[in-house]
């Protein structure tokens, strides 16, 4: 089976290639009566949208969303809300030399492999193209949990990683890195630059941050709020790693060093640290929920690389067309999308258990 579905009670599937007429979602399970329009999922599209700046890939779509059902007079009505975005901008000749060769580093062996075929326009659906319609259907996400506040940010370009002792949270939008460090932001330029100028690609990581979840979402076990999270920003094309909280650098502290101790309060414990990230085996503890997910360098660089046709035969192949020379940098969204995904569906599972 192919597995184009995320989520049990608050459940989107994805549709479309990237060089198709078309992408969208399906979100089942919302509840009715939430106040919905395209104008309230727009804006969230155009921060993921392409060509907005010489950082990222120059491929003009501008990503309207329509909503096609599951809303009546303006709110949500309990069944399954259709969303689509139509494609504009394809240029599949730039593909032409894909036909016959795989492409290092991306997914058109491991396609080939497993279905005997594969769509080699912009990579069918292995494209990042795809991530517009996670982000269409966690703005619906959002209209679930409207106590969780989700900020995600670029914490680290190219191994150059922000102070957080400058972080200003204005400056995530006041530059094209969503960077709140306005210091990192200019290095990054640089940074940024020199690969797209060299037909080369750096990677990312993107921190996102929930405030607001209250104690008590996710479960022991096998629904732990972690490993769905975790599993949501895995699924994320290009993400090759995720931290909860401390994630790795957990394993280098001591026990005391990794406590989050806690103090009473007037509304319950008080947490002096927060190494878990906001979850505690597999349930949220009413901290900021903390996830970090690295994003691999564009596998699309205009170096040949060695590779072989689906013959077997040994070649070598440049990707030609306008790619990302840091897709982290448009991750941003799509990060927070999957954030909002996932606390949606833990809010109604746990509303249907425990009320």
């Amino acid at each position: 089976m192919s597995v184009n579905s995320f989520g049990r009670l608050f459940r989107f599937t994805t549709w479309g290639e990237s060089h198709g007429p078309a992408i969208g979602a399906i979100v089942d399970g919302c509840p009715p009566g939430l106040a919905i329009d395209e104008g309230m999922i727009q804006p969230f599209l155009d921060a993921r949208r392409p060509g907005q700046s010489r950082f990222t890939t120059q491929r003009q779509e501008p990503d309207q969303v329509r909503i096609l059902s599951g809303v009546f007079e303006g709110r949500t009505t309990g069944t399954p809300i259709s969303l689509m975005i139509e494609n504009v901008d394809q240029r599949s000749k730039d593909y032409s030399d894909v036909a016959r060769a795989y492409r290092p580093g991306h997914a058109d062996y491991a396609y080939d492999a497993k279905y005997g075929f594969r769509d080699y326009r912009g990579g069918g659906r292995s494209s990042a193209r795809e991530t517009a319609s996670r982000v269409a259907a966690g703005a619906v996400a959002r209209l679930v949990i409207p106590e969780v506040s989700i900020l995600a940010y670029v914490s680290e370009i190219g191994g150059d990683a922000i102070d957080m002792a400058n972080f200003d949270a204005a400056q995530i939008g006041a530059n094209p890195f969503f960077c709140p460090d306005a210091e990192a932001a200019g290095r990054w330029e640089r940074i940024v630059d020199t690969a797209r100028k060299a037909g080369s690609s750096v990677g990312a990581v993107v921190e996102c941050v929930a405030t607001g979840v209250p104690a008590g979402w996710g479960a022991p076990l096998y629904g732990k709020l972690d490993a769905d999270l975790a599993s949501a920003m895995m699924g994320i094309n290009a993400v090759k790693g995720v931290e909860i909280g401390d994630g790795f650098a957990a394993a280098r502290l001591t026990g005391e060093q990794n406590a989050d101790p806690m103090r009473p309060g007037a509304d319950g414990p008080e947490f002096t640290a927060n190494h878990a990230g906001g979850v505690a085996g597999g349930i949220s503890t009413g901290q900021p929920v903390v996830v970090r997910a690295a994003f691999k360098p564009t596998s699309s660089i205009l170096t040949p690389q060695p590779t072989i046709t689906r013959e077997g035969e040994a070649t070598e192949l440049f990707t030609k067309g306008r790619h990302d020379p840091c897709v982290g940098i448009r991750g941003v969204p799509v990060v927070e999308a999957m954030m909002a995904l996932v606390l949606a569906d833990h809010k109604l599972l746990h509303r249907g258990q425990c009320g």
